[in-house]
């Protein structure tokens, strides 16, 4: 049931989009590894905050600032204000996403989140390779994970949310980390 064949006559080919409609659509694989994982997060319909959030804007706003102060990321923020005040989606109730808050009061952090945690990665992985030397499949992870950073890096280049001259070293990557 994977696949379909077409014998060239229209009822070949009506079977054949027939087919094609009941088909999952083809996702791109993971970079690394061999996962082509299809679950995702689910957002509401609705982008109107729920009726029954007697919350201001405002208020959110304060909130994340004063959250991002404490020095915790847009995604720790999103989660707190989800589990603790009951806001799903800051976009529905603000109208601005987290970081595009943070980014207006200046208060975003200076290189992106993704890419933050990806050379926290890189920098436990070294540390474990500098206590057991032998271990050549850390070796080969942290040349992956190091490929992952370089890639992210260049695209964040492009895109302006790092500086042209941002480039990654290991020696120097525990301190962009600290």
């Amino acid at each position: 049931a994977g696949f379909c064949l077409s014998s060239g006559t229209p009822a070949a080919a009506a079977s054949l989009d027939a087919c094609r409609k009941t088909q999952k659509p083809v996702t791109m694989g993971r970079m690394h590894s061999k996962g082509k994982g299809m679950s995702s997060s689910a957002l509401p319909y609705k982008r109107s905050p729920p009726s029954w959030l007697k919350i201001t804007p405002t208020e959110v706003e304060d909130h994340c600032c004063k959250l991002a102060k404490k020095g915790l990321t847009p995604s720790q923020i999103g989660v707190i204000l989800r589990d603790s005040h009951g806001i799903a989606q800051v976009g529905s109730v603000t109208g601005s996403k987290v970081l595009r808050i943070l980014k207006g009061k200046g208060l975003a952090p200076e290189i992106p989140e993704d890419l933050y945690h990806l050379i926290k990665k890189a920098v436990s992985v070294r540390k474990h390779l500098d206590r057991n030397r032998k271990d050549r499949d850390s070796k080969f992870r942290l040349i992956l994970i190091e490929s992952r950073i370089h890639r992210l890096a260049r695209y964040y280049k492009t895109m302006r949310k790092l500086p042209p001259n941002f480039k990654y070293e290991s020696t120097t990557a525990s301190t962009l980390v600290a």
